[in-house]
């Protein structure tokens, strides 16, 4: 059969992914998912569909949909289902679509949740409650997953043990810095064909994903801006040499806007009307709520379409803002999103995660838990390993130093 373009994105991402080759070899073999069924959640690329045909190669029934209406890429959802994985997901879905999808997939009853946002955690503790008896646990991709995952379990609500992929070593300290950092630019750039260096860039938000958007940023040329509620994360940005102020200060001075929050109303009325006339809007966080497009369509005197993933608002003052790819995660719905090694790092702690609960989710409590430090020091180690560095080992010396009182 002559290979399409959503076989070759998947053969192209897996030359990139060298641990995921070493999980794929090993469950190939050992079959650890054996009669076991995954439920996906994910925005569906090529990296993405060789995590899912990977858990299926261990031995599991595996249904995918997109986690996002504008991320899905439909030729590597054609590839995926061919290879024997039941795929619900389309590029541009409308919400009820969406929820129809999510629906189909829960219709497998999964003993695992592979999740990304939440939403398929959350649909199963409300609207399809008869599913929890079967669940032993779930993993989580994302922060604003994680956080909604957390309030589950601090209500009291949460019915099996999570595992929050979001705060490995591995993903935090490469994806969400280095993987969004430059997923976010390369989403911006091909959009809007501009020149960053030069550009007063606003970053609302310094946890680790706006660490990795401002230090792009910087390192494009442009002049960066930080707005933060945090006065800790406040202070690191202020030393590392952004200037630190509130959006509406921000809002006045700003040329491009990336929000990187997972909260809500971070750019709403409060602030179009102060946007410079060319102002850019971009969304770098799970959903698209940070900008309040509700807000934004309701005030626009006039809305089209003047390139691909932009949408011009006139405003009630004639300045015009325009808003990247509906405001929805920019590195996804307008680009590729992150580097294929970076992604190797957080599927491989998904596939481990996903087995580790497999072995031990009966015995662990309702609640969210970080990645086992074996997990990540595995994947960090075969990371190592794949780009041929070494490092030292401590001496019985050095552990009994460290060990021992002295």
């Amino acid at each position: 059969m002559k290979k399409t373009s959503g076989d070759l994105k998947m053969e192209w991402a897996m030359r990139n992914m060298p641990v995921m080759k070493q999980i794929e070899k090993r469950f190939k073999k050992e079959k650890p998912l054996k009669g076991i069924n995954i439920a996906i959640a994910l925005h569906l690329e090529a990296k993405t569909a060789n995590l899912a045909y990977i858990l299926s190669e261990g031995g599991a029934n595996v249904a995918i949909t997109g986690s996002n209406p504008l991320t899905t890429q439909d030729d590597v959802a054609e590839a995926l289902t061919r290879k024997g994985v039941k795929v619900f997901a389309k590029y541009g879905e409308t919400e009820k679509e969406y929820w129809e999808n999510y629906n189909k997939v829960a219709d497998i009853k999964p003993h695992v949740i592979v999740d990304d946002g939440g939403d398929m955690i959350h649909l199963v503790h409300t609207k399809r409650k008869e599913l929890l008896k079967n669940i032993i646990g779930a993993t989580e991709e994302t922060t604003t997953g994680v956080i909604r995952d957390r309030a589950l379990a601090n209500e009291g609500k949460l019915k099996f043990p999570v595992i929050a992929v979001n705060n490995g070593q591995c993903k935090y300290l490469f994806d969400n810095r280095y993987g969004t950092g430059q997923s976010t630019w390369d989403g911006i750039i091909r959009t809007t064909n501009i020149t960053v260096a030069g550009k007063n860039v606003v970053v609302a938000g310094y946890g680790w994903v706006g660490k990795g958007v401002a230090m792009r940023a910087k390192g494009l040329g442009a002049r960066v801006f930080i707005t933060e509620v945090n006065p800790i994360r406040a202070m690191e940005a202020y030393m590392d040499g952004f200037t630190v102020l509130p959006m509406k200060e921000a809002a006045k001075v700003g040329d491009i806007f990336v929000t990187t929050t997972g909260d809500t109303n971070v750019i709403d009325k409060r602030h179009f009307g102060l946007l410079k006339n060319g102002a850019i809007l971009a969304n770098a966080g799970h959903f698209n709520v940070e900008i309040q497009m509700d807000e934004l369509e309701k005030i626009a005197k006039k809305k089209r379409t003047v390139r691909k993933n932009i949408e011009e608002y006139t405003l009630p003052n004639n300045r015009n803002i325009y808003v990247l790819g509906e405001g929805r995660l920019v590195n996804l719905a307008c680009a590729d999103g992150h580097p294929i090694e970076i992604m190797d790092l957080s599927f491989a702690l998904q596939s481990l995660s996903v087995e580790y609960i497999l072995k031990n989710g009966k015995k662990m409590d309702t609640k969210v838990y970080n990645v086992p430090e074996e997990i990540d020091t595995q994947v960090a180690e075969e990371m190592l390993k794949a780009n041929n560095i070494s490092i030292d080992k401590l001496t019985k010396k050095q552990i009994d130093y460290l060990t021992k009182s002295h």
